[in-house]
């Protein structure tokens, strides 16, 4: 992708009021995180022109502060 699309899809997302930050995880990539409500995308533009996209989707349940806890215990090293 060109880097004038790839502003252009920004500009969208800007005009359409859709919130989203840039971010680079990969050597060959950048990463847009796109937040709409109950869904997480992160949108990978490769420098091949190759877009990923991964979403990240809500299944509604809230939780209280206890599960921290299991944030913690489950995931630290």
């Amino acid at each position: 992708m060109k880097l004038k699309k790839f502003i252009n899809f920004l500009n969208k997302l800007e005009e359409k009021s859709i919130f989203y930050k840039l971010d680079k995880v990969r050597k060959d990539a950048i990463m847009v995180e796109v937040v709409v409500p109950g869904e997480r995308w992160e949108i990978e533009f490769l420098e091949d022109g190759t877009i990923n996209i991964e979403k990240f989707i809500g299944d509604g349940d809230m939780y209280d502060a206890k599960e921290l806890e299991a944030l913690f215990s489950e995931f630290s090293d």
